[in-house]
């Protein structure tokens, strides 16, 4: 990523703590490449996959790793002190990875004095706003308690650090954080940074590092929905780096607290400032930080989709037919980008009178939305003058009135993107992996039940480079015989939501999208059978 700081291009202007001001330029040509990323490790087997993986001498499972890394030491048996504690502690099921929390990897620092009867471990889950945190410690003291020698049981919770899986190719800026999510409609005035903001500070209450990020240069709504002490945004004159300001402990980054107001200026500029307040802020350590999108489907959001690892969207619409032809621009975009849309929000969708439920701009845009393109969560808002004068008055309304109608929607909102981006970033760390025991690669394409083996020199002789194939003429430089039968990846990386990176041997990084995976020629079961036996 690279930056210009010139005096001559005055169209970012940010106070530091001094009473002078630095302007900053960039070069609205720069591109950054995209990585979504995840920080979630497993490997889930089918029952079939477990029969793939056993050998007369050895089994390679999740679970033998996990039990190491819990107790530091892979000898242990069942018959131990440790043993017992870790099964007893498998039988608490995480209902978003369907899977038992040993498994997972959660269990951390396990230590026993079996004499004293005392056990004491950390539970480490993949987000501190995690939904079902207060059922896994209490299953947890329970399951331990039962076993006839336990007679103290300390449970510790955490979570993992705040960051992406992919973060070599991020800017500095972005490294520390764990989901970015889009809110986005592609049409102005349905309601997109009211929930936006109040998602947000949802998040926070569940206990989650969160941020905003303004992306409307031309029409900045957060300095009027949020009420910093410090409204104008401070830059490390040493580091050159925006501080971000905060309101009840979410940090906000947008062009009106720049001190210049709205923007007046032509698409490339605009996407240069984008650029450049999104990737120098240093934003610290974030579980979430949510991006208030822009109106429409043109460079402004492409850009941004292009910049940042996006983990996932939110949707926003309203009831009229107006509304979900702009809002199905924006899902398909996002479609074409790899980016999941894992909620609509249908705002002002009714309002209660006389004892009866008015829909004033009729029935079914949300619903259209979820049924068209799959979107599994569909969220209504109602009409709520309080809902709107909170976004007046500076005070979201999750935040003035946290018990309330509106908040408990946003609640179950912030639930939904929370298991849906774990569950986003469990499919994309172990989309594709590399099994040494089969000597295969193991593809299972997120939002695909579908899943296969491929031969590791299949792989390679697929390269689609410009190493491996003339841009100019379209011949294969890379020859069948230039790739050695028994070659295997020394790292596979994700690189987002399509793609992966596969390093070889030679130094060469392959970048492997999932599209082209799913066309090559596969292993069959009768030919994996043979390597499991050897």
């Amino acid at each position: 990523m690279q930056l210009l700081h010139a005096p001559s291009s005055p169209h970012l202007s940010i106070q530091t703590s001094k009473p002078q001001h630095l302007t900053w330029g960039f070069l609205p040509s720069v591109t950054v490449n995209s990585s979504p990323f995840s920080t979630l490790h497993f490997s889930l087997h089918s029952q079939k996959d477990q029969r793939l993986l056993w050998t007369p001498h050895k089994r390679v499972t999740s679970r033998a790793a996990s039990v190491e890394d819990a107790v530091g030491d892979s000898s242990v048996s069942t018959g131990t002190a440790e043993g017992d504690v870790l099964k007893a502690l498998s039988q608490i099921i995480d209902p978003d990875f369907g899977t038992d929390i040993v498994t997972c990897g959660f269990v951390k620092d396990l230590q026993i004095d079996k004499a004293l009867g005392e056990v004491s471990f950390r539970l480490e889950l993949t987000t501190p706003a995690c939904p079902v945190k207060d059922m896994f410690e209490q299953q947890a003291n329970e399951v331990v308690a039962m076993l006839p020698w336990v007679k103290n049981v300390k449970v510790t919770m955490s979570a993992q650090p705040a960051r992406p899986i992919y973060a070599e190719q991020l800017p500095a800026g972005l490294q520390t954080i764990s989901n970015i999510v889009a809110v986005s409609s592609c049409k102005g005035g349905v309601g997109k940074s009211t929930v936006a903001v109040n998602l947000a500070y949802t998040l926070a209450d569940m206990g989650a590092r969160v941020g905003i990020f303004d992306a409307d240069v031309y029409g900045p709504s957060l300095p009027t929905m949020v009420s910093p002490e410090n409204r104008v945004l401070l830059m490390d004159p040493v580091k050159k780096t925006i501080i971000p300001t905060e309101y009840s402990g979410v940090k906000l980054v947008s062009f009106g607290f720049a001190g210049q107001g709205r923007a007046i200026m032509r698409g490339p500029m605009v996407s240069g400032v984008i650029n450049q307040l999104l990737t120098t802020t240093e934003w610290g350590e974030l579980d979430y930080l949510i991006i208030d999108m822009p109106p429409g489907t043109g460079d402004i959001q492409l850009t941004l989709c292009q910049i940042v690892p996006l983990t996932a969207a939110v949707i926003v619409t309203t009831p009229q037919k107006l509304s979900f032809i702009d809002v199905a621009k924006g899902v398909r975009m996002f479609s074409k980008l790899k980016v999941p849309c894992v909620a609509v929000v249908e705002n002002m969708c009714h309002f209660d009178a006389d004892g009866k439920r008015y829909y004033p701009f009729g029935r079914g845009s949300g619903s259209q939305v979820v049924q068209q393109f799959g979107i599994p969560h569909l969220f209504d808002l109602p009409i709520r003058p309080n809902l709107s004068a909170s976004g007046d008055s500076g005070m979201p309304e999750v935040v003035a009135d946290p018990q309330g109608e509106v908040s408990k929607i946003f609640q179950n909102l912030g639930v939904c993107v929370v298991q849906q981006c774990a569950k986003i970033r469990q499919q994309v760390s172990t989309a594709v992996t590399y099994d040494k025991t089969i000597k295969a690669i193991k593809v299972k394409v997120p939002d695909s039940k579908e899943e296969f083996f491929l031969h590791p020199a299949t792989v390679r002789r697929n390269d689609r480079s410009a190493q491996s194939v003339d841009e100019w003429t379209g011949d294969q430089k890379l020859q069948y015989n230039d790739v050695p039968e028994d070659i295997e990846p020394e790292e596979i990386r994700p690189m987002g939501n399509y793609a992966v990176s596969i390093t070889w041997p030679d130094g060469f990084s392959q970048i492997a999208p999932y599209d082209q995976l799913q066309t090559m020629e596969r292993l069959v079961d009768d030919v994996l059978e043979p390597s499991v036996q050897a």
